[in-house]
């Protein structure tokens, strides 16, 4: 079984409302089992609706409307599924007695436009509402189903958990599910990692093509926050998917290493607060050029009280030498990182402290371009607990808030490989 999604509304075109109706469509198709191949939107144009409609029936089994129920001009779903299927629409006096009593019962006088929304199209069949006026819709043409469901997030996923996927299961005839686990990585480049996993991914490809089950895996690309791994499978049942899942998982991180850094939502900071609660050390940090970002991060991690000491921004040279010791000479330099990382472990009493300083620009300072960042890491996390210190220079381009993101975020990666090397 194969759904497309069509999501309606010029709105969604120039970009005044973000499209999350349809990831979240998406999302519910895999867990059921379903696949979808494509996902488009288009403007509030009965013909360019119309044509979608028809090309996706063309090509999968069901599609689902989203948006374009409402009861104004402009919301026309209704009228274009009409025309594809080549019928009159009809008042449905049960859908429009449910409206006129909804705003009778909130005490307000209803706008005979709204009735709009009580056309069905000839031998449909409606999908009440719950929450709102706008009622669902269920069509057959021969073989294919078009489904209807309102823009409105709530009211959409509702009617979609109640009665789409339902319908859609029914259709199939075939129970399966499909799940997705997505692990994340930072220090590779994506044509790094396709060449590390390119042989896996050849296996895989065989074992599909000889009908036997195998995953598949694909890259994404997410900017400062590194590069995803997406694992999906599809089998009979959800423990066939997760364990086949959960094998290729075990497979990637063998082949990619320390790269691999969470899976799923698991962020950076996340996955370095989860080792330093089990090693039971506490970490205190000293930010430049990244005034506060690296904090901030930490701190929005559930439970960091536990790990975290806390952060101090000392942007000014002044401030590195009046509180964390830092002396005499260039303040973007190994040096003084290294000064900035023991003072704040000293002042906030961390087991580890670390520190960020460096140009964001738009100028150079102390002699060093745009981009230069030092990181220094120090505490006990050696042999027999000796005090150790690490340090990381590095060149970053980009603008000034891409040099300061992506700061934070190798500072983070720094401390958690030199945890897990520990």
């Amino acid at each position: 079984m194969r759904c497309e999604v069509l999501a309606v509304g010029t709105e969604l075109l120039l970009g005044q409302v973000v499209d999350t109706n349809s990831a979240w469509i998406g999302e519910q198709l895999a867990i059921a089992g379903i696949d979808s191949h494509y996902q488009v939107k288009v403007g509030d144009n009965q013909s360019r609706i119309v044509a979608c409609i028809r090309q996706a029936l063309a090509r999968s089994d069901a599609v689902i409307c989203c948006g374009g129920l409402g009861p104004t001009q402009d919301d026309i779903t209704r009228e274009a599924i009409a025309e594809v299927l080549g019928v009159a629409l009809d008042l449905d006096d049960e859908v429009a007695a449910r409206i006129e009593q909804l705003f009778g019962s909130r005490g307000r006088n209803m706008a005979l436009n709204n009735l709009r929304q009580a056309e069905v199209p000839r031998g449909a069949t409606v999908i009440p509402q719950v929450r709102g006026t706008a009622p669902g819709l269920i069509c057959r043409l021969g073989d294919r189903s078009v489904y209807a469901v309102p823009g409105v997030p709530h009211e959409m996923r509702e009617m979609v958990m109640r009665a789409v996927i339902p319908d859609l299961v029914a259709q199939s005839g075939e129970v399966a599910t499909i799940l997705s686990r997505t692990l994340r990585t930072w220090g590779l480049a994506e044509s790094t990692l396709a060449e590390l996993l390119g042989d896996r991914m050849a296996s895989l490809d065989k074992l599909g093509a000889d009908g036997r089950p195998a995953p598949t895996i694909a890259f994404l690309a997410s900017g400062i926050e590194g590069i995803k791994v997406r694992i999906t499978a599809k089998a009979a049942s959800a423990a066939e998917a997760s364990g086949l899942v959960t094998a290729e998982e075990a497979a990637i991180r063998q082949l990619l290493g320390p790269a691999v850094f969470g899976a799923d939502d698991q962020n950076m900071e996340a996955a370095v607060g989860s080792i330093l609660r089990d090693r039971g050390l506490t970490v205190g940090v000293a930010e430049s050029l990244t005034g506060g970002l690296l904090g901030s991060r930490l701190t929005a991690v559930p439970g960091a009280s536990e790990w975290f000491r806390g952060s101090l921004v000392v942007y000014a040279s002044e401030a590195k030498r009046k509180l964390l010791g830092v002396g005499d000479g260039p303040v973007v330099s190994e040096a003084a990182a290294i000064q900035m990382a023991t003072g704040v472990a000293s002042t906030l009493g961390a087991d580890i402290g670390m520190a960020l300083t460096g140009v964001a620009g738009p100028t150079e300072q102390d002699g060093q371009p745009v981009g230069v960042v030092w990181i220094a890491i120090s505490g006990a996390m050696g042999e027999a607990g000796a005090p150790d210190v690490m340090t990381r220079k590095l060149q970053l381009g980009g603008d000034r808030d891409q040099i300061r993101q992506i700061s934070t975020i190798s500072a983070l990666d720094l401390l958690r490989r030199r945890l897990l090397d520990g």
